[in-house]
């Protein structure tokens, strides 16, 4: 079981940590760029290649988007109910607990423990969230939501193109499926990579408050996960893939959001890093259960 779980965890952890040293150590880092490149084209690919390579049924698609908007109302509640006890304004700490890093963390967990099955499952979850978190999260977090940007959103489109090959079961040209299979490739590693850069770029300045909010966030979201899952009667494997994005920490574009309105961003930066040191932690834990 230990090596089991380590195969799975040790290739996330080692390659967002050879991001943090890079970052720590001050070599170059075109972040922006990078960050540009996964969200317009490599996520989009990877997307199309995880839905071309593996047959999700509509009503699994279903489910999982179900599920994910159930996870996220429950723990706007929640992170409500947590910004009232520390005193917080409600625009600070909800975002943090509604939007988990499903992307990131997520997708890399979801392949390397369950397999192309699973990480189909958490594409699903992944699109839904995204939706919400670049219009809703956007503006909770104090922004403006513009309609026209969601529209023009990568994450958006490839969620439009992802529907026909799911709901119709429509099959990419060998050489579309063999390009996005190439372009989705790089997209992980990339991912882990930016997580590693971004989380070297945060300064710490209350860690008892950030670690307490951060075990909250990714307890009660496993717990919520798990209770929703069994809600909805998921089968096994969607059941697994739930818990494991909603127990995710705290994603790094909620400290983005927080950085641009000017609200609490160190706050933010805290729980962010706190949730994701945390998470090397509670990840085994909550896999030990399904694996």
């Amino acid at each position: 079981m230990l090596a089991s779980l380590f195969a799975v965890l040790a290739p996330v952890f080692i390659v967002a940590g050879i991001g943090f040293i890079w970052a720590r150590r001050g070599n170059a880092y075109p972040t922006d760029f990078i960050a540009s490149l996964v969200m317009t084209i490599g996520t989009p690919s990877l997307v199309l290649s995880t839905l071309h390579r593996t047959r999700l049924e509509p009503a699994a698609f279903a489910s999982m988007a179900l599920a994910c908007v159930i996870c996220m109302v429950v723990m706007a509640g929640i992170g409500y109910l947590v910004s009232r006890a520390f005193r917080q304004h409600w625009r600070v700490l909800m975002p943090a607990f509604m939007f988990p890093n499903t992307g990131n963390m997520g997708l890399p967990v979801a392949l390397y423990a369950f397999g192309d099955q699973g990480l189909a499952l958490a594409v699903a979850f992944f699109l839904t969230l995204s939706s919400f978190q670049f219009t809703l999260g956007i503006a909770i977090s104090g922004g403006a939501a513009n309609f026209r940007s969601l529209l023009k959103n990568p994450i958006v489109i490839s969620l439009v193109l992802a529907l026909p090959l799911i709901f119709f079961d429509i099959k990419l040209p060998l050489w579309l499926g063999n390009t996005v299979d190439l372009l989705g490739g790089m997209t992980i590693p990339l991912m882990l990579l930016t997580l590693g850069v971004s989380l070297a770029s945060i300064r710490l300045s209350d860690v008892a408050s950030g670690m307490l909010i951060g075990a909250l966030r990714i307890v009660l979201g496993a717990g919520v996960g798990w209770g929703i899952g069994a809600l909805l009667d998921l089968n096994t494997l969607e059941r697994a893939i739930l818990v494991m994005q909603t127990a995710m920490p705290v994603a790094v574009f909620n400290y983005l959001l927080a950085v641009r309105a000017n609200r609490s961003p160190e706050q933010v930066a805290n729980v962010v890093m706190c949730s994701t040191v945390l998470s090397f932690v509670w990840l085994p834990v909550v896999l030990a259960g399904w694996m």
